[in-house]
């Protein structure tokens, strides 16, 4: 996991990744490639952006905590990131496969 974490702040370092109130409007915009919710995000918020992602087609991965996906773009806690670059959401989506097969 860690090459996910570390691909995901390059992506925050190259200003592809939105959190919060703009990766609503990066999903609803239709600039969203991958959803990534904490797995202790609220129900609420799971079910939200569960929803969206559905809804706009945006493949989702719902892996790791608040705290490691905040710490990955250099913030304290994150429950939703969404990447908006194609190239780096298949990279992202590919390292997740491989972590979750190799558990």
């Amino acid at each position: 996991m860690r090459k996910f974490y570390s691909l995901l702040g390059l992506c925050k370092r190259a200003n592809k990744v939105a959190g919060g109130e703009v990766a609503e409007e990066a999903i609803r915009g239709k600039k969203a490639c991958l959803v990534i919710v904490a797995g202790d995000a609220s129900a609420n918020t799971k079910k939200k952006f569960h929803n969206s992602a559905s809804f706009y087609e945006v493949p989702i991965l719902e892996l790791g905590t608040k705290a490691d996906l905040g710490r990955a773009v250099g913030e304290e806690i994150r429950a939703v990131l969404v990447v908006t670059e194609a190239g780096f959401a298949a990279k992202l989506q590919q390292l997740a496969q491989t972590a979750e097969n190799a558990e």
